[in-house]
């Protein structure tokens, strides 16, 4: 009998198997197609989908895996001066490696992929580092390794935003090639969490920490076997002048535009998580602070409405992704300044009618406007920006949206105190009023510039013409016929093999 159970379960364990071996087969397959959909596999860039996706789980691992270490376990109704000097700690690696990864980074563009699989490689050694300090405890292995991880993972986004025009196919724009980036990194780190989670519950923190050293050390594996073209050559032969770092003054009105409007969406970001997280925490919200406790709806609770809020902030996020994908045809220049005046209309709203729904609106539209001007902003600086000094822009544009954040938190945690979600939203409503008026004031008088210099040109052009001394078109151009053959024989020569990609989006 018992050997008849034994057989009975272990035959439906085996098929258990191999259905879930051929569903995650079948899912495989058409994650593939959706990733080399549109000449994707011929350029490479479902290669990059796929190297981004298990680049986002790895870290998911990572930082669920600390998340219950004895330094990263900081529980939610931590003192507010502990959290304020956790986001100063993790503000600091930006601050000062930020001047010195971009010039790096572009130093070695002709070998970006192997520096995308340095950082991956990195991470996977400061992973089997932090594995072995967890046992006994030691804080400090812990807290270098964690800062490490923040470090290299900015690193590898900003290798990667910089070689996406290379990897372009002809039929995709550079925001829907950003969008199907960030779809299958949010979907990997979503299913990377819970799983996570779970391994950590049942196996421990060090044992997920060495699981994410082996995907990250397999992951840079991938990295070096991308297509030859992702590296760009080097441009010094030519004349070229070394890269410098980039600042927000030079790097051209239509970047320093969309790289202030993200700023803006940064700060409140920032803000709006932490002032929310403690206005929960202390009750101060309608659906808490309710005095008698018979009157309070207990499935709202602390736990419970943080959970929502999160799940809110996710789901904004993906929105925002699946939206920029579906903009393909759109100015990213008109999406940026977009998704600032929804924020600041959703503000508004909010401060009038805040509660429950309005708080899990606003957790929404952050999430989705922050990605969707994220995602507007990497293609305005991959269409604008040379490629000696794209590394550099990006470093700092990844710097200064981090110390934005970081800011836009320590501002939350102040106004807090007030215990008053009124004040709070009021406040950040006129800041981020004030941003997008300077930005569209800014705008229109660059605009205005720019038409006035167009028609300068113009009637300039029309004196030259009425010249009599100017040539006319048949006074030159002696070979028309062979000019056109010779141009005909030059495109017949072209290499069919090259990907074909689209340098402009």
């Amino acid at each position: 009998m018992t050997a008849r159970a034994g057989k009975a379960t272990a035959s439906g364990t085996a098929r258990a198997g191999k259905a879930t071996a051929k569903g995650a087969h079948k899912v495989g397959k058409a994650t593939r197609r959706l990733t080399y959909a549109n000449g994707a596999g011929r350029t490479g860039l479902g290669r990059l989908i796929e190297l981004s996706a298990g680049n986002s789980a790895s870290d998911a691992l990572v930082t669920v895996a600390l998340a219950s270490t004895v330094f990263f376990g900081v529980p939610v109704g931590e003192a507010r001066g502990s959290v304020a000097l956790y986001l100063v700690i993790t503000m600091l690696p930006f601050a000062l490696l930020a001047p010195f990864v971009g010039p790096i980074l572009d130093k070695f563009r002709s070998g970006r992929r192997y520096v995308m699989a340095g950082t991956l490689f990195g991470r996977g050694l400061l992973c089997f580092a932090m594995a072995a300090a967890v046992g006994p405890g030691d804080l400090p292995t812990l807290f270098i390794g964690a800062l490490g991880v923040l470090v290299l993972s900015k690193a590898y986004n900003v290798s990667r935003a910089a070689i996406m025009p290379n990897v372009l196919p002809a039929d995709i724009t550079l925001v829907s090639a950003n969008a199907r980036v960030a779809l299958f990194t949010l979907v990997a780190a979503g299913a990377a969490v819970p799983i996570g989670a779970g391994m950590t519950a049942w196996l421990g923190s060090a044992a997920v920490l060495r699981i994410a050293m082996v995907a990250f050390l397999l992951l840079g594996v991938a990295a070096v076997r991308l297509p030859r073209h992702v590296d760009s050559p080097d441009l010094e032969e030519e004349g070229a002048q070394p890269s410098r770092w980039r600042t927000l003054f030079n790097v051209g009105p239509a970047v320093a535009e969309a790289v202030w409007a993200n700023v803006a969406i940064r700060v409140f970001s920032g803000f709006l998580l932490f002032f929310l997280l403690f206005l929960v925490q202390d009750k101060a919200v309608p659906w808490l602070a309710v005095n008698q406790a018979w009157a309070q709806d207990p499935f709202f609770d602390i736990p419970k409405t943080i959970a929502l809020l999160a799940a809110a902030a996710g789901l904004g996020g993906l929105v925002g992704a699946a939206v920029a994908n579906w903009t393909r045809n759109h100015a990213p220049q008109l999406i940026v300044l977009v998704t600032l005046a929804v924020t600041v209309a959703t503000t508004i709203v909010t401060a009038i009618f805040f509660g429950l729904w309005a708080a899990l609106a606003i957790s929404f539209v952050t999430a989705f406007a922050q990605e969707l001007g994220k995602l507007a902003l990497d293609a305005i600086v991959q269409r604008e920006i040379g490629e000696e000094v794209r590394s550099s822009t990006f470093g700092v544009v990844e710097a200064v949206l981090q110390l934005a954040w970081v800011f836009g938190g320590l501002v939350g945690l102040v106004l807090s105190l007030a215990q008053s979600s009124l004040a709070g939203l009021i406040t950040l409503a006129v800041a981020l009023t004030a941003a997008l008026g300077w930005l569209l004031i800014a705008r229109r008088k660059r605009v205005r510039a720019t038409k006035a210099k167009l028609a300068r040109q113009r009637a300039e052009a029309e004196t030259d013409e009425q010249d009599p001394r100017w040539p006319q078109p048949h006074d030159h151009d002696p070979r028309p016929a062979e000019t056109d053959d010779h141009d005909q024989r030059r495109g017949d020569t072209l290499d069919s093999t090259k990907p074909l990609t689209n340098p402009f989006g």
